[in-house]
């Protein structure tokens, strides 16, 4: 393979650990209406659970379900009192969540490594002794099947009879409790749910970069990920792979031209203007996103 394929393929790694974080926006935020502003704070709890105990001999697949543990119990843990709230209190509330821990984590040293972060994290899945285009091979694999596992639980959830209470909340709160629904205990399992999802993504993120730092919680990230939600579509399953396979593509693409195109703009700056050009016509043209959200198919009665 070409240094170009290798940036592609890396590319469409990143989108597919990414798709999953956005998947687990699709379901706060898209089928029941909760607004997150603090997604990037559980990504980052999971990416350095995972990376502390990995880094400490800990097996990886126990890394990664402490790292959903961690991350899903700091969901529930804001949940409580958050979601009490109107949903703009919510997402500041979530927003204040991400900015304590991203300050906690960038002045413990002696746990987190401060601003440097932890490097040196083994990955789940190491081909590099055979070629660095096997493992990349390798990981782009990976990350399809974790994917479509993730998709496949977010499917069973949202078309289930729980699925059908969380529309119910979305679309009119006052009328789901009338008819006995309780959505204090929905939305804090649904927020719980999707914050052990974003632990996982950082979890499998961090074991392929092998390093975190205080940079994953910075509000960029959860913009990115809002952006992607929006793109692909809010209230679908796949709408987080295709927002993410859209901006990642937007960020990558950019720097290739770059290097082939004397432009006058910045790669990062032309990103921004043709991310910005491409959501204004989305949200005027698609506000449901480039795909639709379907019809409910109950997986049981």
């Amino acid at each position: 393979m070409t240094n170009i394929d290798l940036f592609i393929l890396d590319g469409l790694i990143t989108a597919g650990y990414f798709a999953i974080l956005a998947l687990s926006l699709n379901i706060e935020y898209g089928y029941s209406g909760l607004i997150d502003f603090g997604k990037a704070a559980f990504f980052a709890l999971g990416a350095y659970t995972s990376a502390i105990l990995t880094t400490n001999g800990f097996p990886a697949p126990l890394a990664v379900l402490m790292a959903m543990a961690v991350a899903g119990l700091g969901g529930l843990a804001i949940s409580i009192p958050a979601i009490r709230v109107r949903s703009d209190y919510l997402a500041i509330i979530t927003l204040v969540f991400a900015e304590t821990i991203r300050v906690i984590l960038k002045n413990e040293s002696w746990l987190a490594g401060g601003v440097l972060g932890i490097r040196g994290i083994p990955p789940m899945i190491d081909l590099r002794s055979i070629s660095y285009d096997t493992h990349l091979i390798g990981q782009a694999v990976f990350v399809l099947i974790l994917f479509t596992i993730f998709a496949t639980a977010g499917w069973l959830l949202t078309n289930s009879p729980f699925g059908r209470i969380l529309r119910a909340i979305r679309e009119d709160e006052l009328a789901s409790s009338v008819y006995g629904k309780n959505n204090t205990a929905a939305k804090a399992v649904v927020f719980g749910v999707a914050s052990a999802m974003a632990g996982a993504a950082g979890s499998f993120y961090s074991q392929y970069v092998g390093f975190v730092s205080p940079d994953l919680l910075i509000l960029a990230i959860t913009l990115q990920i809002w952006i992607m939600s929006i793109l692909g579509g809010p209230a679908t399953i796949l709408g987080g792979l295709a927002g993410a396979l859209l901006v990642t593509s937007i960020s990558r693409g950019t720097r290739i031209l770059k290097d082939f195109l004397n432009l006058p703009l910045d790669a990062n700056n032309l990103m921004f203007i043709l991310t910005g050009a491409l959501l204004v016509l989305v949200v005027t043209f698609k506000p449901t996103g480039i795909l639709k959200e379907g019809r409910v198919r109950s997986v049981r009665r």
